[in-house]
């Protein structure tokens, strides 16, 4: 077992720390919003995150978990300090580091002996230096430590599987001290381990969610082309899927990439190339391949409506991807107020997103009770996150309640056959 503390409580963090208890080791999970570390103390979480909230609440009854507003003491009681808070764009779209800084400030002022400073946050090329630059400059009295670039690869839905079944831990350090005690510290993960260079390191978790998002864009430029000739992006994708060096994941067309990560990440990667003197053309089309790709849905919502001034658009989904509240960046978002923008009547509704979504949309749109509502009256039905619930939902019923039986599927997660044998005019992606 090793004392572990870890600066911040959102997705990355909490997620961080409830898994580290559950390999057994002793965690303490610190941020400066009193409030939340209140709630969390009752095993309240803030997110949705599937068995995340089992974990917590299993763990504080264990005493292997704790949650504190107290860095300096949570600092001076650890073997290791982890680094979890955000990293927004800067208004020149690269990662603001401003958190992290600050956090390597307050560790450098609590270092009493021998620390594994662990960075999990998303950060440019350079920062594991940058805090151990900090922390020399600012600490009171010389302590011994290193600080080690750990990027995390947690998908939203399915943190706490990723963690504790990766594909792989990356760690960048100089040390061999610390790589020893982060390679016992996971010991209890049966994952391929790559030991690398802090800059390394660092580049991994940037140039792999960029592939991942360059994917996406690809994927959905293709889903247009087969529409312009008459084919089906879904047969287009397995052919290519079965292909070992291309592999299934993410070649799923639909509204696009969000989230905190992907455009955050390729915004920041691009900043990167182009402070080294480098013009990553390819990036910045998988990025306008994404703006377009919502705009194209709207066309396509549009079309078949023939109009959105003054008519009823019934939504499916606000989160960017199914099994999450986050909105951040969401093609859903972007794509409700385009429609709202154009003098669509908008109803909308999200199994756990509807409480981000009113701090985002306002009175723009109008907040449904359950799915049911949002088809009634509706001249369209648009799917734009792919929860289960809303592929099994009785479209019979769904039928009766709309004005005009319209469906688009941006997912294409519905079955086009059925909803044409009922009478629905169905539109997909790429279909």
């Amino acid at each position: 077992m090793r004392k572990c503390s870890v600066i911040g409580t959102g997705y990355v963090g909490l997620v961080t720390g409830a898994c580290l208890a559950e390999l057994g080791h002793q965690v303490i999970c610190v941020d400066k919003d009193e409030e939340k570390i209140e709630m969390l103390r009752n095993a309240c979480i803030p997110i949705y995150e599937a068995e995340l909230e089992s974990l917590v609440r299993n763990h504080l009854e264990s005493g292997k978990l704790d949650f504190s507003v107290d860095i300096v003491e949570a600092v001076r009681a650890s073997e290791f300090v982890f680094i979890t808070v955000d990293t927004p764009s800067d208004e020149e779209g690269g990662a603001d580091v401003g958190n992290v800084e600050e956090v390597a400030r307050q560790i450098a002022i609590s270092l009493n002996d021998y620390k594994v400073i662990v960075n999990k946050s998303t950060v440019p090329v350079g920062t594991t230096k940058r805090v151990e630059r900090i922390i020399e400059e600012e600490m009171n009295e010389y302590h011994e430590f290193d600080v080690v670039s750990n990027p995390e690869f947690l998908r939203e839905g399915t943190a706490v599987f990723d963690f504790l079944k990766p594909a792989r831990i990356v760690i960048g350090s100089d040390s061999q001290k610390a790589i020893m005690l982060m390679t016992e510290l996971y010991r209890g993960i049966d994952a391929p381990l790559l030991v690398t260079d802090p800059v390394s390191a660092e580049m991994i978790k940037y140039a792999s969610n960029a592939f991942l998002a360059t994917k996406v864009s690809y994927i959905n430029a293709i889903s247009n082309i087969c529409e312009a000739v008459g084919a089906d992006v879904r047969e287009v994708a397995l052919g290519m899927g079965y292909d070992s060096r291309i592999g299934f994941e993410f070649l799923k067309p639909g509204p696009g990439f969000g989230g905190s990560c992907f455009p955050k990440d390729c915004r920041a990667l691009l900043r990167i190339a182009k402070d080294s003197g480098y013009d990553f053309k390819l990036l910045e089309g998988v990025l306008e391949v994404n703006r377009e790709q919502q705009e194209k849905m709207v066309e396509k919502i549009e079309r078949v409506a023939g109009t959105l001034k003054g008519k009823k658009v019934g939504v499916l989904g606000l989160a960017f991807k199914a099994n999450t509240d986050d909105i951040r960046e969401s093609p859903a978002i972007r794509i409700v107020s385009m429609l709202a923008e154009r003098g669509a009547l908008v109803s909308v509704y999200d199994p756990r997103a509807m409480e981000n979504a009113k701090h985002e949309l306002g009175d723009m749109v109008m907040f449904a009770s359950d799915s049911y509502d949002v088809a009634k009256d509706a001249d369209v039905l648009v799917l734009l996150t792919e929860w289960d619930e809303f592929k099994w939902l009785d479209f019979l019923k769904v039928k009766e309640l709309m004005s005009n039986p319209i469906v688009v599927d941006t997912r294409n997660c519905l079955d086009p056959v059925v909803l044409r044998k009922i009478g629905f005019v169905y539109e997909g992606v790429g279909r």
